[in-house]
């Protein structure tokens, strides 16, 4: 304690006698713009500020109250960070409270604040009062420098803790390890792991956490296979991690694992699971998870409610997540975008539309996400002028600045719709440097609109951007082999081979009775590609009659024989795929499949053929969209 300071160096207003303020009171009743002057007791509720607290103690020494009537907190956190420090510890030694303990819940206030950097200030200012923090201390500036990822301050604090002995806590231990692993030294963090003498599933958790979150999964999965006891978080944390990481198929497999082991997910469990059913179309998963957030009431989340209406649309059940997002008591932003968003992918712009006139009109305002889905759906509507204005609008009305995402759909926008030179000039207006995706997409329209001149222009600038993606070279040979132009489409191949680019395999897959079944083109490994060839010759007999002609020109290859790109246009992977389904489920189920690449022009006519043929909904999720084909018809205004 600084003992050199004294209550007779301290400067006190002299409080009103009482009935000076009463006749203050009086005349501020009829006088408005006077100011009241408050009460003591007023102050002891509401002071702000050192020198209301001097009124206020000035009262209690004229009055003779006792000092433990004052809020020792309100004190602290008012005078910490002010030069009024060392007047709030005289106060504290009257007060007959653990200094510490009032410090430390100053401290905590600011390490939950806007502003964590003031306890690590404030920290400071204690360590030269000679004021010796405890366990909580210490832990609560730990957190500050989490937050703040400020490992220096966190080494300096951790070497406090040996050195006032603390290394026993286990609460403060974990809290080192979270320090660490969130400001990027996981080394750090693995060494005081392997050191601690004792640890809880919280110490695990820490670092199969950080780990999953630097992309570390398998070092991640190797701590979750030693760890002793897991507990949900633990499952959870992996589960989490896998999705993250792109893995959803080892995500779905660590929730079955976790099933057997007779853990009960939580919200955030289900959460990463849907999430990894959206990402697979992995709906049979989906379905039983949604009947167990029933089960125990979890569909009052907001946030599951969203992460199940984006696992419905992405496995193509649009009318079941319209049903989910319409029967939400409470719905967000995210939730009213992702149905937008959904409608649009699905081919259903005009609802799309009219869903953002509803949400509008009862007040909701849009975000960046909501026009992504607009924007989407004028390009498969092909409705420009609306295109146009609700790109305008994004600014003009709501304050929200383009990304590029929202550039790359307006070029989609004009590109569809053949306006191929102004979706150049647009590229080139553009406040900011356009990416590959927004160049990928004025060659997507160059390809149906047959114009080779700006497809070499994208072209040029694809293969900076992005040199090693396979499909933009794809297309650009694709757009050479449609004009017969064989030279140049052998110059593109010989151009990826010199690059090191390798063309991405085409695959499908189907599930079955809750087991995913994968083909690709030509898939002669299955054991029943036998039966699934036999099937499609049966349905080609039916297909040609209602004018199915194969449609070679998709074939890349310069092959000779019409009849061999025939042959390989038949062994495409969705159609493979579609036989499975058609040959292991009963009738009238709908079929679903997963495609990487885009469905090709002849798939997307034989499946809308063979859909009224066999009376069956064939959903195709490609890369770019769904695919609904139903009575001969899909859900999409043109192929593209």
């Amino acid at each position: 304690m600084i003992s050199s300071f004294s209550l007779s160096s301290v400067h006190i207003p002299p409080l009103p006698k009482p009935n000076q303020i009463q006749r203050k009171n009086l005349k501020s009743s009829s006088s408005p713009t006077e100011t009241l002057t408050p009460t003591p007791k007023d102050l002891l509720d509401n002071f702000n500020t050192v020198f209301e607290l001097k009124q206020l103690h000035s009262y209690i020494i004229k009055t003779n109250k006792d000092y433990s009537i004052l809020p020792v907190t309100r004190i602290a956190s008012i005078c910490a960070l002010s030069p009024s420090f060392d007047y709030a510890r005289t106060i504290f030694e009257r007060v007959e409270k653990n200094e510490t303990f009032i410090w430390n819940s100053c401290l905590k206030t600011y390490a939950e604040s806007e502003s964590p950097i003031d306890a690590i200030h404030f920290f400071y200012r204690l360590r030269q009062s000679n004021l010796c923090p405890d366990t909580f201390t210490c832990s609560f500036v730990l957190k500050a420098c989490s937050i703040l990822l400020d490992l220096h301050n966190g080494r300096i604090v951790h070497g406090l803790v040996l050195k006032l002995g603390y290394q026993s806590d286990l609460f403060l231990q974990n809290t080192i390890v979270h320090m660490y692993a969130k400001g990027g030294a996981i080394n750090d963090a693995r060494k005081l792991f392997e050191k601690m003498p004792r640890r809880d599933s919280v110490t695990w958790n820490i670092l199969i956490t950080q780990l999953t979150k630097l992309n570390e999964i398998d070092k991640a999965q190797e701590l979750f296979d030693q760890m002793p006891d897991k507990s949900v978080r633990s499952w959870t944390a992996m589960i989490a991690g896998y999705v993250q990481c792109g893995k959803p198929k080892e995500a779905v497999e660590l929730f079955k694992q976790m099933e057997e082991a007779g853990e009960s997910p939580n919200e955030v469990t289900v959460v990463a699971v849907l999430a990894a059913c959206a990402d697979l179309g992995t709906l049979d998963l989906g379905r039983r998870i949604h009947e167990y957030l029933d089960k125990c009431g979890y569909r009052k989340n907001v946030r599951v409610c969203n992460t199940l209406i984006d696992m419905y649309i992405k496995c193509g059940c649009l009318e079941i997540a319209r049903s989910v997002f319409d029967e939400m008591e409470e719905r967000t932003i995210v939730s009213w975008s992702a149905m937008i968003g959904g409608l649009a992918m699905h081919g259903e712009g005009e609802e799309a539309l009219k869903l953002f006139s509803k949400m509008t009109r009862i007040g909701i305002r849009p975000n960046a996400v909501t026009f992504v889905g607009l924007l989407h759906a004028c390009s498969h509507m092909g409705l420009i002028a609306e295109g146009r204005e609700f790109f305008t609008s994004m600014t003009r009305d709501y304050g929200i600045t383009p990304e590029l995402e929202h550039y790359g759909c307006m070029v989609d926008l004009l590109s569809r719709s053949g306006l191929l030179s102004e979706a150049h000039e647009f590229i080139k207006n553009m406040p900011i440097k356009a990416n590959g995706v927004v160049w990928g997409a004025l060659l997507g329209g160059c390809r149906v609109h047959k114009n080779i001149k700006l497809a070499e222009e994208a072209i040029k600038h694809l293969q900076v951007l992005d040199p090693l993606n396979d499909g933009y070279y794809v297309v650009l040979s694709n757009i050479y082999a449609e004009k017969g132009r064989w030279e140049e489409t052998a110059r593109v191949r010989r151009l990826m081979k010199d690059r090191g680019v390798k063309k991405t395999p085409g695959w499908s897959t189907v599930t079955v009775n809750g087991e995913v079944h994968e083909f690709v083109a030509g898939d002669g490994n299955h054991p029943q590609a036998e039966e699934i060839y036999q099937k499609w010759d049966e349905l080609l007999t039916q297909m040609k009659p209602r004018g199915y002609i194969p449609n070679t020109k998709v074939v890349l290859l310069d092959m000779d024989g019409e009849e061999n790109k025939v042959q390989v246009l038949y062994r495409h992977s969705e159609k493979l795929a579609t036989m499975f389904g058609l040959m292991k489920t009963p009738p009238g189920t709908t079929i679903r499949i997963m495609k990487n690449l885009r469905v090709c022009e002849d798939c997307h006519s034989a499946l809308k053929l063979i859909s009224d043929i066999v009376d069956r909904e064939i959903v195709v999720r490609d890369r770019n969209r769904f695919h609904c084909f139903k009575n001969g018809l899909c859900s999409c205004r043109d192929y593209w």
